[in-house]
């Protein structure tokens, strides 16, 4: 609870530096804050704990999956400084929204209740609205953010309506009880189908097959800082919290549940894979990446009550991948270019530190050894395996197979094609700052898997 009060009151801190033209201290002292805020939530774990009759619930799980929202919120805050520039008069604005929207992730992962579930995801999709749409100048901005609010709304308000279903069929918003409630028989059958409208929402949130067609536009509209918040944070949040309601909502997946886990988590898998083929433009490649990569985070849901471990360890591996690459992306486009993938032509030789950073998480990414997103998918194919799902697994490696074709789109393009252009502005030294310390982050926990694993 400490944490979430610590976050929203650094975001009024912000405010606060902007009305005392403190404006260039903002970034410096929300990267200190996090940190610290960090810091004192792993010194003050004492196991689990709840407040406000168990609004919200602090355990090993919720502590992990924040401490990992925080870390990417530090390095998306970071490259802000930059990114912001233009918007001089707005810039506190976005990072105490930002601030406001780590609030939001974190409420999601530590609720305890329902009504605290619902307002985490709002708080967190409402930010993301507002910074969809912040390019006011730009079309594809405007066009992002409406699209996104408009099919945003409309699964908030599928989430809310299975909420009342289960609070109609229960009694009850507190999730123990409900949990305790569901092991018994009696329940109507407005239950499972308040379940099941919940997790339709979620799996909108996390761009899951066939509730994934917003994403590539979204993400190509929005301006790059964004599209980097929405393809590592905030999917991250989405899958956790969706682990969550499912491990707490449902006592047991019946047959007909696993096989329908099944068959979206090869088809979100195969459709953003495929679709990834014929892409130019490097956000929207990574748009059906991302959603690619959300079929294979579903096949935790398979091994769902021992499987916590390995989850986090992938969304890990996949979101410190995922901002050394926007990071690179971030850095070329603002050096005067755009973001398709022929921006990319010769950056090995003009930049080889940059190029050899998105190398790596790009391969990181299609699951190649020594990254951490190697180890990430072998761990959760072992379980799977375990779980007696092989052709899940099956699947997940031609799709593997299959990712490498277009991240070596993007890497051949560095290597072996030619730029004649020039570059036209100096671009800040924090975009190669973040993307070096990124990939590092994932070199090393690929190393030691145990850093993270062992913390649930």
């Amino acid at each position: 609870m400490d944490t979430l009060i610590a976050i929203a009151g650094l975001g009024i801190v912000v405010l606060l530096a902007e009305v005392i033209n403190l404006r260039k201290f903002i970034v410096p002292i929300t990267v200190a804050g996090l940190l610290a805020i960090l810091a004192y939530s792993w010194n003050n774990f004492n196991g689990t704990e709840s407040f406000y009759n168990n609004m919200i619930i602090v355990n090993k799980f919720s502590l992990a999956f924040s401490s990992l929202f925080i870390v990417l919120s530090i390095f998306l805050i970071a490259m802000g400084g930059d990114f912001y520039k233009e918007h001089p008069t707005k810039f506190s604005d976005y990072i105490s929204i930002k601030l406001f929207m780590l609030s939001g992730a974190v409420a999601m992962v530590s609720f305890g209740n329902m009504a605290m579930f619902f307002l985490g995801i709002e708080v967190l999709s409402i930010s993301l609205y507002i910074l969809a749409g912040s390019d006011r100048l730009n079309v594809l901005s405007n066009e992002s953010g409406m699209k996104y609010f408009l099919l945003g709304s409309f699964a908030s308000g599928i989430i809310l309506f299975g909420i009342c279903l289960v609070y109609g069929a229960t009694g009850y918003f507190d999730v123990p009880t409900i949990y305790g409630l569901s092991q018994g028989a009696g329940l109507s059958v407005w239950f499972p189908i308040g379940v099941t409208m919940i997790i339709i929402g979620m799996l909108f949130k996390i761009a899951a097959f066939p509730f994934h067609f917003w994403a590539p536009d979204v993400y190509e509209g929005a301006p790059s800082l964004v599209t980097a918040t929405m393809s590592t944070l905030a999917k991250v949040v989405a899958v956790a919290t969706l682990y969550k309601l499912a491990s707490n909502l449902m006592v047991e997946l019946d047959y007909k549940t696993q096989i329908l886990i099944v068959v979206i988590s090869i088809l979100t898998m195969t459709v953003g894979n495929f679709m990834a083929l014929k892409q130019h433009n490097v956000k929207r490649m990574l748009a059906f990446s991302g959603i690619s990569h959300a079929g294979f985070m579903l096949m935790a849901l398979l091994s769902i009550k021992t499987v916590a471990a390995n989850l986090f360890y992938y969304t890990a591996a996949y979101a410190l991948a995922g901002i050394a690459a926007f990071a690179v992306i971030i850095y070329v486009s603002r050096s005067g270019k755009d973001e398709n993938i022929s921006s990319f032509n010769g950056l090995g030789k003009k930049n080889p530190l940059m190029a050899t950073v998105l190398t790596a998480s790009l391969l990181s990414m299609a699951g190649i050894p020594i990254f951490a997103g190697f180890f990430a998918k072998f761990m959760l194919f072992s379980q799977t395996i375990a779980a007696g799902y092989l052709v899940v697994v099956i699947f997940g490696v031609i799709n593997s197979i299959v990712s490498i074709g277009y991240y070596f789109k993007l890497i051949l393009a560095m290597y072996t094609k030619e730029d004649n252009t020039t570059e036209n502005n100096k671009v800040s030294l924090i975009y190669p700052i973040v993307a070096v310390l990124a990939i590092v982050l994932n070199i090393i926990i690929g190393v030691h898997p145990n850093l993270l694993t062992s913390l649930l």
